[in-house]
C-alpha cells in the first residue's frame, strides 16, 4: 500500500500520467539523456582545463595558470547533476543542464587569456546574475513568447540539424580536411573520403541498428542502440586495438575508451568550487570587460531560449499559443545554472539539446531530469566506468533524434519568403557555425528586415526589434572592440 501511495505521489508531483508518460519511460528517458551528454564531463576539462601547464594544448590564463583536468571534470559533473535535478523538480521539464559548449570555448580562448581564471569565472557569474535579473523583470519570458511560431519551428529544426552534425563529427563520419586552406571543401567523409576507422564503423552499424529498432517501434530503441553500440565497440577494440585518439591518432576513439577500466570508483576533487572573483574590471579596461560580459549574456540568453523552444515543441509541451507553460520557473533555474557554473569554475551551465534523445524515449516530466542528475552526481565517483562508453556509441542517438526533430519543418510556410528566408537562415546557420545563438540571431534579423520592407512591420513584436538590434551588435562585436581600443 505504501509503495502504491509513493507511486501516486510521484505521479501527482511530476504530472506523469497527465502528460501521457509513465515512470518507466521517465527513467529510461533520463538514462538515455545522460548517456548522450555524459561526454561533457570528459570534453569540458579538455576545453578549459589541461593535464599540465607545459603541454602545447594547455589553456592558460594571463598569468600562465591552468585548471587541472581532474578538478574540472569533478565540478562539471557536480554542477550538471545539481542543476539538472533542480530544473526537473522546480520547472518539471525533461531538459537536462550542463556546461554550455561554445561558452566554455569563449571563456578558454577569448576571456581567460586576458585575465586570471577566477576573474574569467567571475564574469560568468555576473552574466548569470544579469540573466537572472532579466528573468525577474519578465524581459526574458517576454522575449521567449515574442518569437513567432514559425520561427520556433525553425529553431527546433535547426537544433535537429545541429545535433546531427555533432553526432556525425563526434563519430568521425564527418571530418575537417587537414589542408582545407588549399581546397574549397572544408570537410569530408571519414578519412580520405572513406570510413577508414573502426570507431566510425561502430557508429555506422550502431546507427543502422538504432534505426531498425525505431522502425520496429521497439520500446527503449535509442537506449538499446547505445548499449548495443557500446558492447560492439568493446568487442571491436579488443580485436582491432584502435586505441584512443589523443589528438594524434585519427583512427582512434575520440572520447571515452571502450576497454575494461582499471578501477570503477574514484574520489572527486572539488577544490575549484568558489574559486572565482570580480576583479576582471581592474585587470582589463572597463569597456572590454563590459563587451565580454555582453557576449556571454547574449550567447547564454538565446542558446537557452532556443533550446527550450525546440525541446518543448518536440515533447509536445507547448500550449495552443506555442508558449511553454511555467517558462518563468524554467528560465529562473537556467539563469542560476549560469551562476553556479561560474562559481564552481566549470563555466556557464545551460539546457542541453541532447535532452531531445530522452524526449524521443518518452520523457515528458522533470522525473527524467532527476534520473539524469543523479547519474551525473554518481559520475563524479564513477569516472572510470562511464568513460567506457565512447562518444561514437552515443552519436547514433543524436542522429536519430535529429531526424525526429526535422518533422517540425512542415509547420513553416516556405511560400512566404518573408518567413522562408529567416527560417532557412535559422536552420542552416546553427549547424554551419556550431552555435544555436548565431542561428537565432541571423533568423531574427532577417525576419525584422523582410517583414518591414514587405509592409508588415506592424506584425513584428516590439521585442523582436530590440533583439534584432542586440544581435546586430553581437555580430559586430569584433569591429566594435577594435574601434574602442
Amino acid at each position: 500500500m505504501a509503495n502504491s501511495d509513493t507511486r501516486g505521489g510521484l505521479d501527482r508531483f511530476f504530472q506523469i500520467s497527465q502528460r501521457g508518460s509513465t515512470v518507466s519511460r521517465e527513467v529510461r528517458g533520463g538514462l538515455v539523456t545522460f548517456v548522450t551528454m555524459a561526454y561533457i564531463v570528459v570534453l569540458n576539462p579538455l576545453i578549459i582545463g589541461s593535464f599540465s601547464s607545459t603541454g602545447p594544448a594547455a589553456h592558460r590564463d594571463v598569468l600562465g595558470n591552468i585548471l587541472p583536468v581532474g578538478q574540472v571534470a569533478a565540478v562539471t559533473a557536480l554542477v550538471a547533476g545539481v542543476m539538472t535535478i533542480l530544473f526537473g523538480t522546480i520547472a518539471n521539464y525533461p531538459f537536462a543542464l550542463a556546461t554550455g559548449l561554445g561558452i566554455n570555448s569563449l571563456v578558454a580562448v577569448t576571456i581567460a587569456p586576458q585575465m586570471t581564471w577566477p576573474e574569467a569565472m567571475g564574469l560568468v557569474v555576473l552574466s548569470g546574475v544579469v540573466i537572472f535579473v532579466l528573468v525577474l523583470t519578465g524581459v526574458r519570458k517576454a522575449v521567449f513568447n515574442a518569437v513567432p511560431p514559425q520561427l520556433k519551428a525553425a529553431i527546433a529544426v535547426g537544433i535537429g540539424l545541429f545535433i546531427t552534425l555533432i553526432g556525425l563529427v563526434d563519430a568521425g563520419f564527418v571530418r575537417r580536411i587537414p589542408d582545407a586552406a588549399n581546397t574549397t571543401v572544408p570537410v569530408g567523409l571519414g578519412i580520405g573520403g572513406s570510413i577508414a576507422s573502426w570507431p566510425t564503423f561502430v557508429f555506422v552499424v550502431g546507427l543502422l541498428v538504432t534505426g531498425i529498432l525505431v522502425v520496429k517501434r521497439i520500446k527503449g530503441a535509442i537506449l538499446i542502440g547505445v548499449v548495443f553500440s557500446t558492447v560492439l565497440s568493446i568487442v571491436v577494440e579488443a580485436i582491432a586495438k584502435a586505441g584512443p585518439s589523443m589528438g594524434t591518432n585519427p583512427k582512434g576513439w575520440n572520447l571515452g575508451y571502450p576497454g575494461l577500466p582499471d578501477s570503477v570508483f574514484s574520489l572527486p576533487d572539488l577544490s575549484l568550487v568558489g574559486h572565482f572573483s570580480f576583479d576582471a574590471w581592474a585587470r582589463v579596461p572597463a569597456i572590454t570587460a563590459a563587451l565580454l560580459l555582453f557576449t556571454l549574456v547574449l550567447t547564454d540568453f538565446f542558446d537557452a531560449v532556443g533550446t527550450m523552444t525546440g525541446l518543448g515543441k518536440e515533447a509536445g509541451l507547448l500550449d495552443e499559443k506555442g508558449q511553454l507553460p511555467a517558462v518563468g520557473r524554467a528560465l529562473t533555474v537556467e539563469s542560476l545554472a549560469a551562476v553556479a557554473g561560474g562559481a564552481a569554475s566549470s563555466s556557464s551551465n545551460t539546457v542541453y539539446i541532447e535532452s531531445a534523445s530522452g524526449i524521443a524515449e518518452g520523457a515528458r516530466t522533470g522525473l527524467a531530469n532527476v534520473v539524469t542528475g543523479l547519474l551525473f552526481i554518481a559520475a563524479m565517483f564513477l569516472t572510470p566506468l562511464y568513460q567506457v562508453v565512447p562518444v561514437e556509441a552515443a552519436a547514433p542517438a543524436l542522429v536519430v533524434v535529429g531526424v525526429l526533430m526535422m518533422r517540425q519543418i512542415k509547420e513553416i510556410d516556405f511560400d512566404d519568403f518573408s518567413i522562408a528566408l529567416p527560417a532557412f537562415l535559422t536552420i542552416v546557420v546553427m549547424p554551419f557555425t556550431y552555435s544555436i545563438a548565431n542561428g537565432i540571431g541571423a533568423g531574427f534579423i532577417a525576419f525584422v528586415v523582410l517583414r518591414t520592407v514587405s509592409g508588415r512591420a506592424r506584425t513584428i513584436h516590439p521585442l523582436m526589434w530590440v533583439v534584432a538590434v542586440a544581435f546586430t551588435a553581437y555580430f559586430a562585436i569584433g569591429p566594435i572592440q577594435a574601434a574602442l581600443r
